[in-house]
């Protein structure tokens, strides 16, 4: 389980999610992490594109390994496109439900879909 920071609402799909929010969700990825060079980093941080960053349970930003479990770079879980409408992220919020991961404390449900389909309907 990882745990996430909204750190941007700029895409409809965190329309309903809560900006500074903290949310844990599955992690499965045995390799993938996100890698960009400092300027790039840089960039998608000033036009809002960095919407979700790696972070304890209090909601910190850390580069350490048992809060940024792939070791991203800036601790970045998801970005998105310019205009927002496409969102990348590493953590699965679609394992979530009412009767999933019942002995897990903290926010599972950032209501990506529903916000998604709100926006695209």
């Amino acid at each position: 389980m990882a745990y996430t920071k909204v750190t941007s609402n700029k895409s409809p799909w965190l329309a309903l999610a809560e900006p500074g929010g903290v949310y844990v969700n599955p992690a499965s990825h045995g390799e993938g992490r996100f890698v960009a060079p400092a300027e790039w980093i840089r960039k998608l941080e000033e036009n809002g594109q960095i919407a979700t960053r790696y972070c304890d349970p209090d909601g910190n930003v850390s580069m350490d390994e048992e809060w940024n479990i792939n070791g991203s770079y800036a601790s970045i879980e998801g970005i998105t496109s310019p205009d927002g409408r496409v969102f990348g992220k590493m953590v699965h919020c679609e394992r979530s439900g009412r009767f999933i991961n019942l002995n897990i404390e903290g926010d599972q449900n950032m209501r990506l879909f529903e916000a998604g389909v709100r926006y695209f309907e």
